[in-house]
């Protein structure tokens, strides 16, 4: 018996990394998952393992800022397994640099995938929780960063939108009371992905929605900030996604409008 055996999920941006871990969670937890990705390929090899393991997964590929994306994926997982009880919204990438180098483009990419997108995924699940009353608590779990609780030199597009995370956090939490709905958000820290993992010595770039992006941690900084973290060390993913998971459980039935800090303690 699982946790969340009967629970259906969505979970966006779980191909890889983080969303990925928080997918097999709560899979692993008995929770039907429906698996998002940009690219069809690492979504279902997410949920190829899901399956491989006992559980049961669709995949609904394609990019949370596509106009009709929110509805395809809510319609995935009320089509497939009957209903929803968890939203997760994790899907993102960062585009850094300093503000008078940041063109509108920046901005407005890293804003719509961030926070225009869980937006439209919260509107969107909104007439089904309306219309369709359950007698357990169901679970709005919006992953933002400690960039949007403190700030981040090279993010002001991250930052904002990480913190624009938390104000709709809060909000949707005051509206979805009445549905039984808990509405929490998780910052992390320094958390290795593939975003963070490489060094910016190593000229790591990612392909994302036809942009090349490098991605990395200055060496210099990366130990800087290890010296800085209690535990003197980065997260994982499933140490991420555990986070998660306490949130989607019902001993957090009374935890809503809340902001966790994942950092091991650094701030």
């Amino acid at each position: 018996m699982g946790t969340l055996d009967g629970k259906v999920a969505i979970v966006s941006g779980s191909g890889r990394g983080i969303g990925r871990a928080i997918a097999l969670k709560l899979a692993s937890e008995g929770a039907s998952v429906v698996v998002n990705d940009l690219d069809r390929g690492p979504a279902e090899e997410t949920a190829a393992d899901i399956e491989a393991a006992g559980g049961r997964a669709v995949v609904c590929p394609g990019s949370v800022t596509e106009d009709d994306f929110a509805e395809r994926f809510v319609a995935t997982a009320v089509d497939s397994f009957g209903g929803l009880d968890i939203i997760v919204n994790n899907a993102g990438y960062t585009w850094d640099t300093v503000i008078q180098k940041m063109t509108d483009e920046q901005w407005d990419a890293i804003l719509d995938v961030h926070l225009k997108a869980p937006f439209r995924i919260l509107r969107a699940a909104q007439p089904y929780f309306r219309n369709n009353p359950v007698d357990h608590h169901r679970k709005v779990v919006n992953i933002s960063s400690t960039s949007g609780v403190a700030g981040n030199p090279g993010q002001a597009n991250y930052s904002s939108a990480k913190a624009g995370v938390i104000g709709l956090t809060k909000t949707m939490a005051k509206e979805w009371g009445r549905y039984k709905v808990n509405v929490n958000a998780v910052a992390y820290g320094w958390i290795l992905t593939r975003m963070t993992e490489a060094t910016a010595d190593d000229r790591a770039f990612v392909e994302i929605e036809g942009r090349k992006l490098q991605v990395g941690i200055n060496p210099q900084l990366a130990e800087t900030l290890s010296r800085t973290i209690p535990l003197g060390r980065p997260g994982t993913p499933d140490e991420a996604a555990g986070a998660v998971y306490l949130l989607c459980t019902q001993e957090s039935n009374y935890v809503s409008g809340q902001c966790l800090t994942v950092d091991a303690g650094q701030r």
